[in-house]
């Protein structure tokens, strides 16, 4: 029984990791748009990002691929979660 709860936590963190990847490029776009230095941005963004992935899959998978397959769907899930609170509204006149 308890398994299924490190699962679950091991998916809560992943939307959690999710939001921040997705959340972090949506906002890195945004600002390197109007920026000097665009490339800068989204380099430094990118290490940021894959930095704080690595070490939130490493901290709960330990060790354990079944907890880093269900973290990996958590990620995905926040990508969903991020596209869907990201998206324009494309039906306004």
């Amino acid at each position: 029984m308890t398994e299924i709860w490190f699962l679950v936590l091991a998916f809560g963190v992943g939307c959690i990791l999710g939001c921040i990847f997705y959340g972090g490029l949506w906002w890195t776009v945004k600002k390197a748009l109007h920026s000097i230095r665009p490339a800068l941005w989204f380099f430094a963004s990118f290490w940021v990002r894959m930095g704080i992935c690595f070490a939130g899959f490493y901290l709960v998978a330990n060790g354990d691929w079944k907890k880093f397959i269900v973290c990996l769907l958590g990620v995905i899930a926040g990508r969903i979660v991020i596209s869907y609170l990201t998206r324009e509204n494309n039906y306004a006149n």
